[in-house]
């Protein structure tokens, strides 16, 4: 049965992620970064300096380096660890270079949703600030378009609730979890119906859903007040030991880079064709980078609009930070080190274990703490994940219900009872019905981007011509 949902998941999946979305999401980027001078890189210094400088006038309900952290809490999670390794196994190497590229262009792309999530946000009667595509498509678009913001929170939902939120987050720490405590399998359990798992893949399931619930009773300040500790602590342990590996094989990081960029355009001169096409390296470093740092995809900016500013463009550039710390140093990082220890050659090996083998083989320390080490990393990156898109679908049933607190309570309870069950399904059905449901979501998002590039254009000029006499603060 596994088998032939796991094909109509794969046919469903080349459909949504084929030519048109790809380019869709692609030269909505490339449009930004032409029409923001490469805001990317002329601005990234800046960006960097606010991201840690919180503005402490206007409205809102965290701080803007409390919003980051909300937001990279959704981001940085199994799709650093996991996902890059995936897109590698399916892509091949190539697939990094895609991921990265697309990173750079949607770099541009966060921006322009942080800053029209701030412009067009709405505060309700509790003094809670809203905002998201969903505002952004009914009050910059028009309320004709209120359609297209419904589609959005719907997908939105789905996204949180059977995609990145739970099923591919939790599954990513099970089988970190088993494979450090239990590789072996020798002690498991047999659940009618489900199958056989390891003791420690139940265990995991039950101490993840307790926690997960006792943080989500707390809503986005308690969210938030979580993120901001565990997010950089995690974040520069990760990169330290990212760090430590690529200078300990320092002289293979030339031939990996050419390994990328060769097989980025040419697969089969890298691997005899075993790494697929240039089309199935492109489509999976695209989705998969997509995956891990969600621009474009819309979610970022209901995160966004609750940051404590009163400047749109200050709050986009703090966004635009995100992506470039979670794709291009994080997965570069996690990449490289897949590459240049030949982990993506390993058969038999998926997920977790492509990156476990890179740590094990390129690390000059046992095999034990470092598989410790990166479970540690999937586990805590995995559960602020999974924080960050309960508040991300929570806000689109809000939408899309008027805000009814018993329709948010119930999916609630329905979000933990997924992260309970998220282990027992399999990896590869696991991955592509995040992939389908991001691709959705993305569409009307781009849309709306597309629609609205003038407003980010205009905000920006005028943004930066008030302050080109004067210092920035």
């Amino acid at each position: 049965m596994w088998a032939t949902v796991n094909e109509i998941l794969t046919k469903i999946d080349d459909f949504v992620w084929g030519p048109p979305l790809m380019v869709l999401i692609m030269v909505g980027g490339i449009l930004l970064t032409i029409r923001m001078g490469v805001l990317q890189i002329r601005k990234l210094p800046l960006a960097l300096k606010w991201m840690i400088k919180n503005e402490e006038e206007g409205e809102g309900e965290v701080t803007s380096f409390g919003a980051l952290c909300t937001a990279l809490s959704a981001t940085i999670g199994t799709g650093n660890i996991v996902g890059v390794a995936t897109a590698i196994g399916a892509g091949g190497p190539g697939a990094l270079f895609w991921m990265v590229l697309a990173a750079f262009f949607g770099m541009a792309t966060k921006y322009a949703e942080g800053l029209l999530a701030v412009k067009y946000r709405v505060v309700d009667k509790d003094n809670h600030a809203l905002g998201g595509p969903f505002y952004y498509i009914e009050r910059g678009m028009g309320s004709k378009w209120k359609w297209l913001a419904k589609i959005f929170a719907f997908f939105g939902i789905c996204v949180g609730l059977f995609g990145i939120g739970t099923f591919s987050q939790v599954n990513g720490i099970s089988s970190a979890v088993n494979s450090f405590f239990d590789p072996d399998m020798q002690w498991t359990i047999n659940i009618p119906g489900i199958g056989t798992y390891s003791w420690t893949v139940v265990i995991a399931s039950l101490i993840l859903s307790v926690c997960v619930a006792l943080v989500l009773i707390g809503g986005l300040k308690r969210i938030a007040s979580v993120s901001q500790i565990i997010v950089p602590f995690m974040a520069v342990i990760y990169i330290v030991i990212c760090v430590m590996l690529l200078i300990c094989n320092i002289t293979k990081i030339p031939e990996a880079v050419v390994i990328i960029v060769k097989s980025a355009f040419k697969p089969s001169a890298v691997a005899g064709g075993v790494a697929g096409s240039f089309i199935v390296a492109m489509q999976k470093g695209v989705a998969r980078g997509i995956f891990s740092n969600e621009a474009g995809l819309g979610s970022a900016p209901i995160a966004a609009a609750a940051a404590q500013t009163k400047e749109p463009v200050r709050q986009g550039l703090v966004s635009m930070t995100g992506t470039f710390i979670d794709t291009i140093i994080i997965c570069t990082m996690t990449g490289l080190s897949i590459v240049l220890t030949g982990a993506w050659k390993v058969e038999g090996l998926q997920g977790v274990q492509v990156t476990t083998y890179a740590f094990n083989e390129g690390l000059p320390i046992p095999a034990t703490i470092s598989s410790f080490l990166l479970m540690l990393c999937l586990v805590f990156f995995a559960f602020t994940t999974i924080l960050g898109w309960d508040y991300y679908s929570e806000r689109c049933l809000e939408y899309l219900s008027g805000g009814k607190k018993k329709s948010i309570m119930i999916y609630r309870w329905l979000y933990i009872l997924a992260v309970f069950i998220g282990p027992y399904m399999t990896v590869s059905a696991v991955w592509t019905i995040a992939d389908i449901f991001n691709g959705l979501m993305a569409i009307p998002n781009m849309i709306a981007i597309f629609a609205l590039s003038g407003v980010v254009a205009k905000e920006t000029r005028d943004f930066f011509s008030r302050h080109n006499k004067q210092p920035f603060e």
